[in-house]
């Protein structure tokens, strides 16, 4: 056995592995797992009798798997936060939540005050009108914050925008509530809210885009450090323009060996013709390392259910509002995921609402009609209202899902009393569906949508509890806690079809490990979001999680 073998001992190594469900020693070298066991069975691999026992009170379970977020996890933390919860940041910090309009306001004023450049746009990120009593923020209470700087507030979904009037003004939609979007206040004019797609790149024409353009090299090391606070050795950043100097930067940070994470990165379709975007991905797949990995493309159909942009099929919004955006056109839909599939091109489809969901399972149904191709495992992601049947399909196509739990607790209480009501949201993200049926899925965060944090994704699946503590399809659709922990491990490394490199630790596979306090499976379901996270091991390498 190589000199450079280093065998660790762990109170407990849970590895997603049938075969080996239970072990306490596992021996690395060359960033890949050589054998776990026992200390009997594990000895023979430690070079002079010797055992790193770092790790001897902790317990090993395979590296998480965050199967759908994003790179603005890394960036959205240099600018202010306005969201209702408490959120923890990549220095692991508790960063608090603002519950009402003047906090909201009083957060953007001290952000301003401080910024030199007196013409910058301010942005801000991370509110919900549905957390601080369905009030939506006005221009006017964007005015309070600066009439002669730009002001945009970034919705916690990254689908809806609040703006203040100098912004419409310039972006020349304070009087064009008649384009798609472009919400009118109680005065006919402009309220300052711009929905979906077109509205809001009019106005990023103008003020440029904080959500994809300008990535440095800091924010994708805030990225990497906000995995390491929760675990989390596999990342993915599912919908990306992936310009050439975003590429060049992803290319810089994953080969350096501090880099602590796996990135995934999704070509955003609305950025490239199919022709461009597929002649991309067999470029990138070429340039690709074991920290970079290229080939997915990302479709998104339509919007958020709580921004009641989704689209949802009849009865449509419990409280009666109209049905959401279509992002692509259900005309062109098909022929986008027939060339893709074609192509060898594995796709996911960010589908919210069941309409949704619908269309995009027609789409890869004739798309596997025209071309039959075993094992593409394309994947919906949300997919957030899909019934039995719809899942019973998913399983006939070979169609993977990534369940959006963490909506369970954030906006549960939303779904029960305006957007599906009672029955349809005692269906939302059906984990236990999927089980039952027997299609392959994860669970996700959507960060920075909702925290980056896979242990509460899990406790979320796990306990099904809104934020008032309402209870939703608990008996049918919850899972265990060792299926919540296989969800955010090997269940999304199959998603991202990486489950022969990460997702279980196992004799090849890489030394890819979360490092915790306790053990999940030995304590009360409930305290599963709070067992704390030492760090992680990432081909090897150790890195502690920091602590503020």
């Amino acid at each position: 056995m190589s000199p450079d073998t280093v065998v660790y001992s762990a109170r407990k190594i849970v590895t997603m592995n049938p075969s080996r469900p239970v072990a306490t020693h596992v021996a690395v070298c060359d960033g890949r797992v050589v054998a776990v066991g026992s200390e009997a069975e594990i000895a023979q691999f430690a070079p002079g009798g010797m055992i790193d026992d770092r790790f001897c009170d902790k317990v090993l379970l395979p590296g998480f798997v965050e199967g759908h977020s994003h790179i603005m996890e890394g960036m959205m933390w240099s600018l202010p936060y306005v969201g209702a919860f408490d959120r923890r940041s990549p220095e692991g910090k508790v960063v608090s939540g603002v519950r009402d309009v003047d906090a909201i306001v009083a957060r953007l004023r001290e952000a301003e005050s401080k910024m030199a450049d007196p013409k910058a746009p301010l942005f801000a990120w991370g509110f919900d009108p549905l957390h601080i009593g369905s009030y939506m923020l006005t221009r006017q209470d964007l005015d309070r914050v600066s009439t002669t700087r730009p002001v945009m507030v970034i919705h916690a979904s990254f689908h809806i925008s609040n703006v203040n009037t100098l912004v419409l003004e310039r972006a020349e939609l304070l009087r064009a509530t008649d384009i798609s979007g472009v919400v009118a206040g109680t005065d006919g004019l402009a309220s300052g809210e711009l929905q979906g797609i077109a509205a809001r790149f009019r106005v990023f024409r103008v003020l440029g885009n904080p959500l994809s353009s300008g990535i440095t090299l800091d924010d994708v090391t805030r990225y990497a450090a906000s995995a390491c606070v929760q675990g989390v050795t596999t990342i993915t950043d599912l919908h990306n323009d992936l310009t050439d100097p975003t590429i060049e930067l992803y290319a810089t940070a994953t080969r350096s060996p501090d880099f602590g994470v796996r990135l995934v990165p999704a070509l955003a379709s609305v950025s490239h013709t199919p022709e461009q975007a597929i002649a991309k991905i067999a470029a990138l797949r070429e340039g690709g390392n074991d920290k970079l990995h290229y080939g997915i493309v990302k479709l998104v159909v339509d919007g958020s259910i709580q921004g009641f942009t989704a689209r949802l099929r009849w009865p449509g919004y419990h409280n009666g509002a109209a049905n959401g955006l279509w992002y692509i056109a259900p005309e062109e839909l098909p022929r986008l995921v027939d060339l893709y599939h074609r192509a060898g091109i594995q796709l996911h489809i960010h589908t919210n609402g069941d309409e949704a969901t619908e269309l995009a399972l027609d789409a890869v149904e004739k798309a596997l009609v025209a071309t039959p191709r075993p094992d593409h495992r394309h994947t919906l992601q949300h997919c957030q209202m899909a019934d039995a049947a719809q899942f019973r399909r998913m399983k006939a196509l070979g169609v993977c899902v990534n369940l959006f739990a963490n909506h369970v607790f954030y906006w549960g209480d939303a779904h029960y009393a305006l957007t599906m009501g009672p029955e349809r949201a005692g269906q939302l993200d059906a984990t236990g569906t999927a089980l039952r049926v027997g299609v392959p899925f994860s669970i996700h965060s959507d960060a920075p949508v909702t925290p980056l944090s896979p242990l509460f994704t899990a406790w979320c699946a796990v306990n099904r509890v809104s934020s008032s503590g309402r209870r939703l399809g608990h008996e049918t659709e919850a899972l265990s806690v060792e299926q919540a922990l296989a969800a955010i491990t090997i269940g999304a490394a199959y998603t991202l079809k990486l489950d022969d490199l990460v997702g279980s630790i196992e004799c090849g596979k890489y030394a890819d490990f979360a490092v915790l306090e306790d053990d999940p499976l030995a304590i009360a379901p409930e305290a599963l979001k709070d067992v704390p996270v030492w760090g992680t091991v990432v081909g090897g390498q150790v890195r502690k999680a920091p602590r503020a």
